[in-house]
């Protein structure tokens, strides 16, 4: 087989195909300073200006300390403007420049498009995750995570959960910019409600019941719990749960109204 009937077959794989698309992405992404900023850099500075405001917080009686609010905060910012922010802007943008409709013309299939166009966005999230752990357990001295299975869980359950919400949000809107503004309400309630800022185990117990159905929250939960080693099988299963519904439903949505060309 020559070289290039040997990439022409890769490349004609559903691997090769999303693995061709994300290359793709990743240039078009360098080439979007703004977007790039706010993926890469944010997400590393929002811990620090955490910092002050864990501090003044009366954690005792909870079983936290300030690392394990900050550690699993860090990762939540890195999962609302690494992944979800960043990759509204793309499908918007993308949709935008009849890029997406040109590639449903060839060989890849719908999800192997909304895929491949992810891939970027979840690396840089991943590794994001992973510098800030290690930078949180280096300058917090919170140690290793007595559950790391929950922790690795809560991580990637979010890097899977937020893609298809981000495509769902990419769908109502007619622009780039109408994009981040309807991606607000929802950084926003998650920022708030889902442990992020303030931890639920501070907030009122019916306030906290409901801040529990958010996205994010499952996955502050377990990365959380991953280092505290508190929760129990039936928090565990819940925060799971949790998790996978919102995925499921996400999924159902971008196959029922994900919008393939530009809104007039």
């Amino acid at each position: 087989m020559s070289a290039t009937a040997a990439t022409h077959s890769a490349t004609t794989t559903a691997a090769g195909r999303m693995a061709a698309l994300a290359r793709a992405e990743l240039t078009l992404l360098g080439r979007t300073k703004a977007t790039l900023f706010a993926a890469v850099f944010v997400p590393l500075a929002l811990p620090l200006s955490l910092r002050s405001t864990v501090d003044g917080m009366d954690l005792k009686g909870t079983g936290l300390s300030v690392g394990s609010v900050i550690l699993p905060s860090a990762i939540g910012f890195s999962l609302l403007f690494a992944v979800y922010s960043s990759l509204v802007s793309v499908y918007a943008a993308r949709r935008e420049e009849l890029v997406l409709k040109r590639l449903r013309t060839g060989e890849p299939r719908d999800s192997e498009i909304l895929a491949g166009a992810a891939l970027p966005a979840v690396m840089i999230g991943l590794v994001q995750s992973l510098v800030l752990t290690a930078g949180c357990a280096a300058l917090l001295d919170i140690g290793a995570p007595e559950a790391p299975h929950l922790a690795l869980l809560g991580l990637l359950l979010g890097l899977v959960m937020w893609p298809p919400l981000a495509a769902v949000t990419a769908s109502f809107s007619r622009s780039v910019e109408g994009a981040q503004v309807a991606a607000m309400p929802l950084m926003l309630v998650s920022l708030l409600g889902s442990g992020t800022v303030v931890p639920l185990e501070l907030m009122p117990d019916r306030l906290a019941s409901l801040c529990e159905v958010l996205p994010l929250t499952p996955v502050i939960t377990l990365v959380r719990g991953g280092w505290t080693g508190g929760l129990s099988a039936s928090e565990t299963l819940g925060a799971l749960v949790t998790a996978l519904a919102w995925t499921a439903v996400a999924v159902f949505a971008v196959r029922r109204w994900f919008r393939w060309e530009p809104r007039r």
